[in-house]
């Protein structure tokens, strides 16, 4: 399958997909190098019915950045005044966001994460980026510092890629998209 088609595809499931045609998809795709992920992405969650689906984007979730392989910010968000901030994530608890997932789902915890985002800010990466072998394939991971996470990332073309949250004891993965940006 070439870019556009998978282009294409990507589309497709972004309007809802089983767990099984993403990761399908994913395994279709080709690996990424961690040189490939410098620079600044735009996320989107991809609706599989994961509990964690709808979750980041309600919360103001903008994306990720990479500076390098030891340098890298999972967590990015839009700070409500048109300025992006990074969050870390080992003040987020996120055993308890995967159990109260739907709980989260309400206008008032969306407030209440915008009123406590400042006290979880942070300006150091919280992440490294490895190659690492999942699903029968080595590419770019994001390897959280403190959290049981890891990040796989497959290209969809140059300026697109498909992420699975390997959270250890999920399944299946959270999926979620990210989009290169250009300054």
């Amino acid at each position: 399958m070439d870019a556009v088609a998978r282009a294409e595809r990507l589309r497709t499931l972004m309007r809802g997909a089983t767990p099984d045609d993403v990761l399908a998809f994913f395994d279709g795709l080709p690996p990424v190098e961690v040189a490939d992920l410098l620079g600044s992405w735009r996320g989107a969650e991809l609706p599989t019915g994961h509990r964690l689906d709808g979750l980041l984007g309600r919360f103001g979730w903008h994306g990720k950045r990479f500076e390098g392989a030891d340098a890298a910010h999972p967590l990015v968000f839009d700070d409500g005044r048109g300025g992006l901030v990074e969050v870390n994530p080992a003040l987020v608890p996120l055993g308890l966001v995967v159990r109260l997932a739907g709980l989260l789902r309400n206008p008032v915890a969306a407030a209440a994460f915008r009123v406590v985002r400042p006290l979880l800010r942070t300006r150091r990466p919280r992440a490294r980026v490895r190659m690492v072998r999942h699903r029968g394939v080595v590419s770019a991971t994001m390897c959280y510092d403190a959290l049981p996470v890891h990040d796989v990332f497959r290209r969809v073309d140059d300026d697109t890629l498909l992420g699975l949250m390997d959270l250890r004891g999920d399944d299946p993965p959270f999926a979620f998209v990210l989009r290169r940006q250009r300054a």
